[in-house]
């Protein structure tokens, strides 16, 4: 599934004006959200941070498809640096699941995408 399908799939009835990177910003920070809640609640709602891992993983599955695509029009070094966060989105999300890691490096991997797709490269917070 590309991530036009998998936004399209999640917003399917919402405003169907809104733009593809509008759309995969929201995605990324509905993802991010529900990482950090279900951090919170991992010691008594184990099962949330599953699917909170789940989702992101899938999220993070579609934008590799899309940048691995022939037709996508991404710069291919960017398109690279993409790949590479998806796969070390999957080590990470392993990771967690053995309790080895915490959630705080899959924030600031989506808090920074959201803020490549505002167009604000700095160091600003993504809000």
């Amino acid at each position: 599934m590309t991530i036009s399908q998998l936004t399209s799939a999640a917003y399917a009835g919402a405003n169907p004006v809104r733009a593809p990177r509008t759309l995969e910003y929201d995605l990324l920070a509905r993802a991010t959200q529900r990482l950090t809640q279900a951090w919170r609640s991992r010691r008594t709602d184990f099962p949330g941070l599953v699917s909170a891992l789940a989702e992101n993983q899938q999220l993070w599955s579609a934008l590799a498809v899309d940048v691995a695509g022939a037709g996508n029009g991404l710069p291919p070094s960017l398109r690279a640096q993409l790949f590479y966060l998806y796969e070390f989105t999957s080590h990470q999300s392993r990771q967690i699941l053995d309790g080895k890691a915490g959630v705080d490096a899959l924030i600031d991997i989506n808090t920074a995408v959201m803020r490549g797709l505002r167009g604000d490269a700095g160091g600003s917070n993504a809000g």
